[in-house]
């Protein structure tokens, strides 16, 4: 059976993420032969980590581009070669599904929603055009219960609607066990042994919320410290917001990292901050890290973390500098939320994903 995904790129992203982690996975199925073509690829290094396992092959229409409507008829080559074809994200949803209205091909079409809302859904023109491009899908995946009900509502989808299927998102449980800290003096050189340290890995854009955490250091003693992990146009912006409260020597940017499963073994506390989510692969990674885990209350993460990490309000600062301290001074605390975590986690093995990913393919064929 043959797979090709689409996807926009590899940049860093949980969406992303996960095709690099699924993709030489559903090839060791000895029936699948996956493929993966991308809008832009150019030096990611995610891209670089997929092409060094060698699994299967990687296409790229561009180097920059991923808004280009050309894409559509790059793309109806491609469907003729493929059983399956399962897209992610937005735009190459709406080039894929296109794609796919023109051309003569019988493939099947798969779009996993990785979120729980997005822009597109605030205005009007393309509520309907999203109705009818998801309508050239096979199947819908979704990822958590609010990913499932929020995009059932913006398509008007009838109640059983047996197009949607969820599936949730898998990280590699086994890895993070076995993953060794990286001594803190290594991680930064404004580092010490005694420094406890609040890590967020994220990408840098409107629907996350670093500044939060970066507040919450007023409240908090000095060796406290907040480390985050990657890349986007709201990073310059949290840099200058750590230098205007007087914190830039408490504040580390790490960039883009390829040892994330090292750097949450070695830090004291493992904190998302966000607006909203799909289901994050960033919250699994940090609940299985045998680290404390705190996050927003925010669609995507409050059904995922709850009972298990600790949540808190949106931009409340004050709140999240609250629970580090009770952890702090709880132990016991600390090593229940630890556990209760670690056990949330494990629901969401990578292994589960593929096998239930693997079960879709077979019954669409």
């Amino acid at each position: 059976m043959k797979i090709l995904h689409i996807a926009n790129s590899l940049q860093t992203g949980g969406a992303e993420k996960l095709l690099v982690e699924s993709i030489p996975r559903l090839n060791d199925k000895e029936h699948l032969d996956v493929d993966l073509l991308l809008l832009s690829a150019d030096d990611e290094p995610f891209l670089k980590i997929l092409q060094s396992k060698q699994s299967g092959q990687i296409f790229s229409l561009s180097k920059k581009q991923m808004y280009n409507p050309f894409f559509i008829f790059k793309i109806r080559p491609f469907l003729k070669k493929y059983d399956i074809v399962h897209v992610h994200l937005f735009p190459s949803l709406y080039w894929a599904g296109l794609a796919n209205l023109l051309s003569t091909s019988k493939v099947k079409m798969v779009y996993t929603e990785h979120n729980t809302t997005n822009r597109r859904r605030e205005i009007t023109l393309f509520k309907y055009l999203d109705r009818f491009v998801y309508s050239l899908f096979d199947k819908i995946i979704t990822i958590s219960p609010d990913v499932d009900k929020n995009i059932k509502f913006h398509l008007g989808a009838k109640t059983g609607d047996d197009k949607f299927l969820k599936i949730s998102n898998g990280v590699d449980i086994s890895a993070i066990n076995e993953a060794q800290p990286i001594n803190k003096v290594d991680i930064s050189p404004l580092f010490n042994m005694d420094s406890i340290i609040l890590l967020q890995v994220s990408s840098f854009t409107a629907q996350k919320d670093q500044k939060t955490v970066i507040k919450a250091l007023q409240n908090l003693p000095e060796n406290i410290m907040a480390c985050f992990v990657g890349d986007g146009p709201l990073k310059e912006e949290c840099e200058v917001y750590a230098k205007e409260l007087g914190l830039r020597d408490r504040v580390i940017f790490l960039g883009i990292r390829t040892d994330v499963v090292r750097l949450l073994k070695s830090v004291d506390y493992v904190v998302l901050s966000s607006y909203f989510e799909g289901l994050s692969l960033a919250s699994i990674e940090g609940m299985a890290s045998g680290k404390p885990f705190i996050a927003t209350n925010v669609p995507g993460l409050g059904d995922i973390v709850k009972g298990a990490g600790i949540l808190f309000p949106v931009n409340n600062s004050e709140r999240l500098s609250q629970i580090v301290k009770e952890l702090m001074l709880d132990k016991s605390l600390c090593t229940n939320v630890i556990e209760s975590c670690k056990a949330r986690a494990s629901e969401y093995d990578i292994k589960i994903m593929i096998n239930k990913i693997n079960t879709l393919y077979s019954s669409l064929i």
